[in-house]
């Protein structure tokens, strides 16, 4: 049994909680890592957090007495943490959020046998769509609603930090999902995203030695490995080195689909007496060949059946290939018995490269089809950084918990290509696919822009009557400018900069010890545009665009099983030129209003639940097309209701059960929502055998996913309609040595 020690300015959690290229890409990707690139000046402000609980198959019980950075229990089953990073205010016990939150572990992230980010935040998370697509360009998933784009990830807080398009997880000890807007939480998102905020924890070294290998499967003949060393080194085990490398390659569920992925991931930690560093390097390889990007329907064609779950609808010889590499640093300091200070800083660079279709145009009720092809070919550098001050103080009876911070984060994109390719256009059948010859790739020069986000934020947390009621307020102002740069000459060719302030306030009542209560009002913040060459006020600036969400809720916690139930609406902006008088503006708006219900943990010793239920209403309020004002908003599915399963077999021991329900209503592909993605409902089942042989500890995992092979229209990010995945098949075997 372990005790760990409060820090100052972090709330304590619940003491009551406890748990019972086809070349070797692997050794290239890892020699990377010393060439990797950055200069050594990025590791100026280091840091790190404390190491997590070992992630083990069966984590050890633990009594918390307090919190330090990174270090956070699982909740009963060990599928989600008791707690998270809730952006600048630190880590907080779920039942001590006023915002809707999740945080998932890296053991349930194995169990799923996850190969992406959105395989583990969609699974059970009713409030978080997917459009169950298999192979396409990047990750693709909304939160409430509201599309989130994968470049607003954060990493230990850190946005820009995470691989561009597609995150492979093995390297992280937690994916925290925190649900609405988070402009004051820790700035701007550089995509704007509003209807959610994910980070991403690190793994560290623990104090047990670790030495894990995975072998891992997935239809029809991808195969995989997966190492995983930790070891902590010194008198008092001080300084930890923790290695995740991943190596994958080989078809896919879909027909003429090949797809390969490579990490190294190296995660360095170091604690002192009142000081601790942590350093973050990885370099990751993400391909996919015979790319899915989807189809659109031409004027005056209805939705089609789909065809075949596994038909390939895009050239199968087209690619998209994202290299990415990146270093953090993280440093925590205390300053006395109620202050700490840190800084955090990283640098990351993604390599992006297409050659395939750009848009596709459904031409009958045939199914006969054309495709235009398009490359692209992406040059991305980021930066970015942190610092601030936490602390504790009391002023009479209140308690208040303070923090000052201030961010930065700045990138610089040189785009190569052309959206059209002179005789690579095809026509083919959606129940036949047949395709031309490769298109040959030319790369001129068409966008250098560089982008820089900086601002301060300040945020105070009130604690009254024995801290069960605490009221945060704060307020974040937001700078923004982005360069746009002609590709031939280099010159400035225009400039835009403006600002803006996020306020935010949130209540919390703890009613008693299994029972909260909460409401927020925050703000989300998108960069503002200038008003095309077209309209009547070209060039006019707009500042960033706010989005508000107002939501209430409660939260309940038996010890062993919990509940959340909340209500939300967030009201975003939209822009549109008028077309009466060509006038550029953000006279638009979607507001989307919710309730949601959600639930995890284990209800008895040996069965595992967590699901919910969302229903969202996402009305477009104002428009420039009349038809589409109070219509529902395209591409969001209005009910989702999703479970998962997990039952351990008393007869056999080390044997468990897994099954996954996901339920979704129809989706709207046209703004007069005369067109819609039908709903569809789709059932994973799996089990999972583990047991110790010859003194190692071994677990077997299976899971068939969609085991009806059902076939279905999704919605992807930049067309109508694409295939959900077929029914796929994931097998693993891991062992600890």
């Amino acid at each position: 049994m372990s005790t760990i020690s409060i820090t100052p300015g972090i709330t304590p959690r619940n003491p009551h909680r406890t748990r019972q290229d086809r070349s070797p890409a692997l050794t290239r990707i890892a020699a990377t890592l010393y060439g990797i690139g950055f200069s050594a000046a990025a590791l100026a402000a280091p840091a790190a957090p404390a190491p997590a609980a070992e992630d083990q198959g069966a984590v050890p019980i633990v009594t918390v007495t307090g919190e330090a950075p990174g270090t956070i229990a699982p909740y009963a089953g060990g599928q989600v943490a008791s707690g998270g990073r809730v952006g600048f205010l630190g880590d907080k016990d779920f039942m001590e959020t006023p915002f809707s939150t999740v945080a998932y572990t890296s053991s349930y992230i194995q169990d799923l046998q996850a190969k992406d980010l959105t395989d583990v935040i969609a699974k059970t998370d009713p409030t978080v769509f997917s459009n169950g697509v298999s192979g396409a360009w990047s990750e693709n998933y909304s939160i409430r609603g509201f599309a989130s784009t994968t470049t607003d990830l954060t990493v230990g807080g850190l946005a820009g930090m995470a691989p561009y398009y597609r995150t492979s997880p093995e390297m992280y000890e937690r994916i925290e999902v925190q649900k609405g807007p988070s402009a004051l939480l820790g700035g701007m998102p550089p995509g704007g995203s509003v209807g959610g905020a994910i980070n991403l924890v690190p793994k560290r070294a623990g104090a047990t030695p670790l030495t894990r290998l995975s072998a891992t499967y997935l239809s029809d003949a991808q195969f995989g490995t997966h190492v995983d060393l930790g070891r902590r080194f010194g008198e008092r085990k001080q300084f930890g080195i923790r290695f995740n490398g991943v190596y994958r390659d080989g078809d896919g569920p879909v027909d003429r689909q090949e797809r390969r992925a490579g990490l190294a991931a190296l995660g360095l930690d170091w604690r002192g007496d009142g000081v601790r560093l942590s350093a973050d390097l990885y370099h990751s390889d993400d391909r996919v060949q015979g790319v899915t990007r989807g189809i659109g329907l031409a004027a005056g064609v209805a939705v089609p059946r789909p065809p075949k779950a596994d038909t390939q609808l895009n050239p199968s010889w087209s690619h998209a290939e994202t290299r990415d590499k990146g270093v953090m640093a993280r440093a925590d300091v205390d300053l006395g018995a109620d202050m700490m200070a840190y800084a955090a800083a990283g640098a990351s660079r993604a390599n992006y490269e297409y050659n395939g279709a750009i848009s596709s145009a459904l031409l009958n009720a045939q199914g006969d089809f054309r495709t235009t092809m398009a490359q692209l070919k992406m040059d991305i550098r980021k930066t970015s950084a942190e610092v601030g001050v936490r602390g504790t103080l009391r002023t009479g009876g209140v308690k208040h918990q303070w923090v000052v911070n201030a961010t930065q984060y700045e990138d610089k994109q040189h785009d190569h290509g052309r959206r059209s390719v002179p005789g690579a256009d095809w026509v083919t059948n959606i129940y036949n696919p047949v395709w031309g010859p490769v298109a040959p790739m030319v790369w001129p020069p068409t966008l250098h822009s560089e982008t820089r986000l900086s601002s301060v934020g300040f945020a105070n947390t009130m604690s009254f009557a024995a801290d069960r009621v605490q009221l945060t307020a704060g307020l974040r102002r937001q700078e923004v400018r982005t360069d746009s740069f002609n590709v031939t000459t280099g010159a400035l060719a225009s400039r835009y900069d403006a600002g803006a302030n996020s306020p935010a306030a949130a209540l919390l009542v703890r009613l008693d010890r299994h029972l909260s209560v909460y409401a927020n009002y925050i703000e989300g913040l998108s960069k503002g545009q200038s008003a095309p060459v077209s309209a009547a006020n070209a060039g006019e600036l707009f500042p960033p665009y706010k989005s508000r969400q107002k939501e209430a809720g409660l939260k309940l916690d038996s010890g062993a099983f919990a509940h959340t139930f909340s209500v939300f609406q967030i009201e975003r902006p939209s822009s549109y030129t008028d077309p009466a008088t060509n006038v550029f503006s953000f006279g638009g708006e979607q507001r989307n209003r919710g309730a949601e219900w959600s639930f995890f943990g284990a209800p008895v010793p040996a069965l595992r639940l967590m699901g919910g239920v969302a229903w969202v209403d996402p009305e477009v309020t104002r428009s420039a097309l009349a038809a589409s004002v109070g219509k529902q908003a395209t591409g969001v599915a209005k009910l989702q209701g999703k479970a998962g399963v997990e039952w351990d077999v008393s007869a056999l021991p080390g044997l468990t059960l897994t099954g996954n329900a996901t339920s979704v209503s129809k989706q709207y592909i046209s703004a007069d929502n005369a067109l819609a993605a039908a709903g569809r409902t789709t059932f994973d089942v799996g089990a999972r055998y583990g047991a110790v042989v010859g003194g190692r500890r071994m677990t077997l995992r299976g899971t068939v996913s969609n085991v009806t092979n059902k076939a279905y229209w999704g919605m992807p990010l930049l067309s109508s309609l694409a295939l959900g995945a077929p029914r796929t098949v994931q097998l693993s075997m891991t062992v600890d040595l």
